[in-house]
């Protein structure tokens, strides 16, 4: 027996199939009772699978997040570092106390040495 489909067949069908979803007799319907337990174990991996995954794009976005504090404070370090190297050098010392209207100066004799 050969039956003919018509468009109101797949409507009715899409409707049927929507209410059965609603209601929760979708898989009843279909009589896949008997795979209950595996579909729900199904739906459990896939939704651990999901939530694993977002765990794991926060932590990559921290890290990101880390890196490029890490690297900011990198620069932040390195020019302190070069400051302290420029500031420290004698020529530079000896710039800052003539600035300052200071005497003193580069030694002219060698240290003498006192004993008590």
């Amino acid at each position: 027996m050969e039956r003919n489909w018509k468009i109101q067949d797949i409507g009715k069908g899409l409707k049927s199939a929507g209410l059965a979803i609603l209601k929760g007799e979708f898989l009843l319907r279909l009589n896949v009772g008997k795979y209950f337990i595996h579909i729900i174990y199904a739906f459990f991996l896939i939704a651990m699978a999901i939530w694993i995954s977002l765990l794991i794009e926060g932590t990559l976005a921290k890290v990101e997040k880390n890196n490029r504090i890490i690297s900011e404070l990198e620069i932040i370090n390195e020019q302190k570092y070069f400051d302290f190297e420029a500031a420290s050098s004698r020529t530079s010392v000896a710039e800052m106390l003539k600035e300052r209207g200071s005497k003193v100066g580069t030694p002219t004799k060698p240290a003498t040495l006192l004993v008590q």
